[in-house]
């Protein structure tokens, strides 16, 4: 059990905790949730131990073991698999003391300790954690010092799973992850044992993962049973009641009103008259409903249409210097609506495909062919370390378009949440996903026809990042994406493209498709690493359950297929039903010959039978997908 209790705390006299209270069960799976700056991560180091209370309390079983990432991550010379075994403090104490201790009781007491947390195991439970995010053997063994600021970041995500804590406490854990390490996160967590306390922008982890959801809003805390999605649908039916009540409310008062200037000077209304003004008084005003789901819009520029294609790679190849390509052979076609979503794991080379796309990089080899009049916005998570803390979004934006009138320059920081004051913040105080905002606003300040975002979404809340989705939905220019929000590749791309091996190909299905690929090689890796010991599978039966995934795979793109057939036939029955409704809502229709009368009769008799069998398709093909799936 995890419990706060009236927890108050304060930055700079403003209350980001007012009395929270919230009981977390024993082993509980807690999506904590809230919007950016509500003090999600305040409430993770108050529960840590790393920041203290101004009051109230917080109250853990005795001798449990909290498991928090490191605020800095691992710099130094031990390697990656260093870094995280030395994580088990109590491990590396007694292995430190074993090599000195010379009485034999205590020698024995220490091999018998060891032995119950699963020493001479360790190393390969560090090194299976660090593969399933994305290191390889070389890379386990090179010194944290040479490895960037993100494999560090994953190296401290490592070392916090390993500890095996009984209260885990992780604060956006995928925000340095590629689509494939966030997958294998996902499945870790479900399975480690302890309660877990997981703050995320990413709704798939979310509701995957999470078994309750605890709100953070206006300093309160409110736990709900249920993952993400259950939690919106609660928020939405208690927004719709409270927008219900309000109407009634607005409409009793506009009643009351009304009867008392009606009869407040009719001397035998006067009496009834002013018990309705005392009424009214107790009443209050109606208070406004605020929609708790309402987000910063975001609004990308039109920038006119262009003939396709806008770019063409042909037999491309991209690297660095002289070292060889990273990616060789890329074929690629983009044109003015297309939605292109880049997948594979990070170091196979997707940030370096997105640079030669937008011109940050020329081919070593091959032709890269771009439109003569287009402009192009790149979005990289580095830059915004280029941005000046003390300098404004005004002030950042007027420096790239120095001629720009200064009513255009705030008008294009309104279309990403900049309005107003908001607008002339330094950089320093901003959070992290208006930075983001921000970045977004500078790189479509020329109305870009092509967007190329590399992780644009990392710091954005779920409902922002909706918003976002919405915007490129609407964006007429052409969309390259890499992200490891698989929700977020489902609501935006069109197009997959895999990157792996020094290729880009198209990749035949959807997010779900690939979803599916990479947890069956994640399973195969699995087994491979359980039976290393065991003698290897024969060829012939390597070949069959390579044969048999490719079938399932098969299967299940086949009934997602025949779903969204089902759908699309759906909607447009539903559009023809509404056409024919609406003509025979027409009082004058009946003014003419009835035989157009009898064919649209007849016409919406026969969208009915084919809504119903579109619907039994529907359905059936959705239980196929469940059954196959499993």
């Amino acid at each position: 059990m995890l419990e706060i209790g009236d927890l108050t705390y304060r930055i700079g006299g403003r209350a980001i905790l007012d009395g929270a209270s919230a009981r977390i069960p024993a082993d509980a799976r807690v999506g904590l949730v809230g919007r950016n700056g509500a003090g999600k991560s305040t409430l993770l180091r108050l529960i840590s131990g790393e920041s203290h209370a101004d009051g109230g309390e917080i109250g853990v079983p005795a001798r449990a073991r909290i498991g928090v990432m490191a605020q800095k991550p691992p710099s130094g010379g031990e390697t990656a698999l260093e870094a995280v075994l030395a994580a088990d403090t109590e491990r590396s104490a007694l292995l430190a003391e074993a090599e000195t201790a010379s009485d034999p009781d205590r020698i024995a007491t220490i091999h018998t300790r060891l032995a119950d947390i699963g020493a001479e195991a360790a190393p390969a439970r560090a090194a299976s954690i660090l593969a399933g995010l994305g290191f390889d053997s070389a890379m386990q063994d090179t010194p944290c010092a040479a490895l960037s600021g993100g494999w560090r970041m994953r190296v401290a995500l490592a070392a916090v799973l390993f500890v095996r804590a009984d209260i885990l406490l992780l604060d956006e854990p995928s925000n340095h992850l590629d689509l494939e390490s966030a997958l294998w996160l996902e499945g870790f967590l479900r399975r480690v044992p302890g309660t877990l306390v997981l703050v995320s922008h990413d709704r798939e982890l979310l509701d995957r993962v999470t078994d309750r959801t605890l709100h953070l809003d206006a300093g309160k805390l409110t736990l709900y049973a249920g993952s993400f999605s259950t939690f919106e649908r609660t928020m939405r039916e208690r927004r719709l009641a409270a927008e219900r009540a309000a109407a009634a409310l607005a409409e009793r008062r506009a009643r009351m009103q009304a009867f008392v200037e009606r009869f407040r000077a009719k001397a035998t209304k006067a009496r009834q008259a002013q018990s309705r003004l005392k009424a009214l008084e107790r009443m209050g005003p109606v208070e406004p409903v605020l929609d708790p789901a309402a987000s910063v819009s975001i609004d990308f520029p039109d920038p006119g249409p262009l003939a396709p294609p806008i770019v063409v790679l042909e037999k491309a190849a991209v690297g660095y210097g002289d070292n060889p390509p990273v990616l060789a052979g890329v074929e690629m076609r983009i044109d003015m609506d297309d939605r292109i979503a880049l997948v594979g794991r990070n170091g196979n080379g997707k940030t370096t495909l997105a640079r030669l796309i937008a011109g940050r990089l020329d081919a070593a080899s091959g032709a890269v062919r771009r439109h003569s009049k287009l402009r192009i916005g790149y979005f990289a998570q580095h830059q915004a370390d280029e941005l000046v803390p003390a300098r404004s979004a005004f002030a950042h934006l007027a420096a790239l378009e120095p001629t720009m009138p200064p009513e255009r320059l705030r008008a294009h920081l309104g279309r990403f949440g900049f309005s107003g004051p908001k607008a002339d913040v330094p950089v320093e105080g901003l959070s992290g996903g208006e930075v983001a905002r921000l970045m977004l606003a500078l790189v479509s300040r020329s109305a870009p026809h092509l967007l190329v975002l590399d992780e644009p979404t990392n710091h954005l809340d779920i409902e922002t990042r909706d918003s976002f989705a919405e915007a490129i939905g609407a964006f007429p220019g052409a969309v390259v994406l890499i992200t490891h929000d698989a929700h977020l590749i489902d609501l935006c791309a069109d197009r997959l493209y895999l990157v792996a091996d020094g290729r880009c190909t198209p990749f035949d299905g959807d997010i779900a498709d690939y979803r599916e690929r990479v947890l069956a090689e994640e399973r195969s890796r699995t087994r491979g690493a359980r039976s290393e010991t065991s003698a290897p599978h024969s060829a012939a039966a390597r070949k069959e359950a390579r044969r048999a995934a490719a079938a399932s795979r098969e299967a299940l793109s086949g009934l997602r297929q025949a779903a969204r057939r089902a759908e699309a036939a759906l909607e447009k029955l539903a559009s023809e039903r509404a056409e024919v409704e609406a003509a025979l809502a027409d009082p004058t229709l009946y003014d003419g010959p009835s035989d157009r009368v009898q064919a649209l009769l007849r016409r919406q008799g026969e969208i009915v039978r084919r809504t119903e069998q579109a619907e039994a398709d529907w359905l059936a093909a959705h239980e196929a997908l469940e059954r196959t799936a499993g």
